[in-house]
């Protein structure tokens, strides 16, 4: 077990060109599983690769127990990898396969058969240890990926979108999985997905990337309840925060002819700026009856019923540029084309810059 520290460490692929990674500084603790999230391009799997040793560091460092590892090679770094793709050798059981590495580093027969087993043990793998890798499913075979990174027991795990080849009902059982191995285990793991849903489930804390740049490192909790500016309010979130640019009046802002009181910090925040961008979660929306009450005025586009609960799309009724999101009851009433009445829970309201997109108060 280990702690991971990145130290202002950068990564430019073209010199004079933007940093794939730019300065990016964040600590996992000995024994936590962090997220790196973000959209394509962000910099996450360039960060994840830049700690295992697989990209060079052109500014700044990382470290590993104290321990400066830039000018350490990867096999020396005591590091192992889960990649997107398996990487499983086709004429190898199950059990060669994960004890491919031991066998490598010169461990006698006894020893590894004794940590495949073990590991097979924790994974739910022992009654595949004899089948090759055509004779599994894809959940299988990223467990048996996983076996072959925990037999090292390394002191970092790094795992790099690991669920992306599942089918959506294999991901959500496979990274609970992953979460409770790893809170058995107890070894530091990084984790890169763009999946936020994925990042939020998993993750002891987040860090959320765009463009090389760390926008916000935090639990998931602090994430969606305070996000440090629109780019982490949009993407964080499903569905995304409804993010409003709208014109101060008097002491808030007004949507579809409705006030929405600001506080005193965020107005103080925003100084004489004349419009403020303004985040309401789609949960902080609710409906007024069918649209004959005195709430904001929109006409839906599309109805998600998810069961348990809806989502509902629409667009203001005197201004179709305007979108929002609504959750809603389960088994809802409302139809394609209807006008809602809308209101806004004021106390629930995010405020940002709307030139910077930096959070106001």
């Amino acid at each position: 077990m280990a702690e991971v520290e990145f130290d202002e460490a950068s990564r430019i692929y073209t010199p004079g060109a933007k940093p794939a990674v730019d300065k990016l500084s964040l600590t996992i603790t000995d024994g936590e599983l962090v997220v790196l999230v973000g959209p394509s391009g962000s910099g996450k799997s360039t960060a994840l690769r830049m700690l295992a040793g697989l990209e060079p560091i052109d500014a700044g460092s990382v470290r590993i127990d104290g321990r400066d590892v830039v000018d350490v090679s990867s096999k020396d770094r005591d590091i192992a990898m889960v990649f997107q793709n398996y990487a499983l050798y086709p004429s190898k059981t199950v059990a060669e396969n994960m004890a491919f590495p031991l066998k490598m580093r010169g461990l006698d027969k006894s020893e590894r058969a004794a940590k495949v087993q073990e590991a097979a043990a924790l994974l739910g793998l022992t009654e595949y240890l004899d089948r090759k890798p055509k004779a599994l499913s894809g959940g299988q075979r990223q467990r048996v990926a996983m076996g072959r990174a925990i037999v090292r027991e390394p002191r970092v795990f790094l795992m790099d979108e690991p669920l992306s080849n599942l089918d959506a009902k294999m991901r959500v059982q496979t990274r609970s999985q992953i979460a409770q191995l790893q809170n058995r285990l107890a070894v530091s793991t990084v984790y890169v997905t763009h999946d936020q849903v994925e990042a939020m489930t998993m993750g002891d804390r987040v860090a959320v990337l765009a463009d090389g740049k760390l926008q916000q490192y935090a639990t998931p909790s602090e994430l969606y309840d305070r996000p440090v500016n629109a780019f982490v309010a949009g993407f964080i979130g499903s569905p995304a925060m409804n993010l409003l640019h709208l014109r101060r009046e008097g002491e808030g802002v007004s949507l579809g002819g409705m006030d929405i009181p600001l506080t005193r910090e965020i107005r103080d925040a925003a100084g004489s700026a004349d419009t403020v961008t303004v985040g309401v979660r789609p949960e902080d929306l609710s409906i007024d009856s069918d649209g004959s009450g005195d709430g904001i005025k929109a006409v839906v586009d599309v109805v998600e019923e998810l069961g348990s609960e809806s989502y509902l799309y629409a667009h203001m009724a005197e201004d179709e540029s305007t979108t929002l999101v609504v959750r809603g009851p389960g088994r809802t009433s409302v139809r394609y084309g209807e006008t809602i009445a809308l209101r806004v829970d004021a106390d629930a309201v995010h405020a940002f810059d709307a030139t910077s997109g930096e959070r106001l108060a």
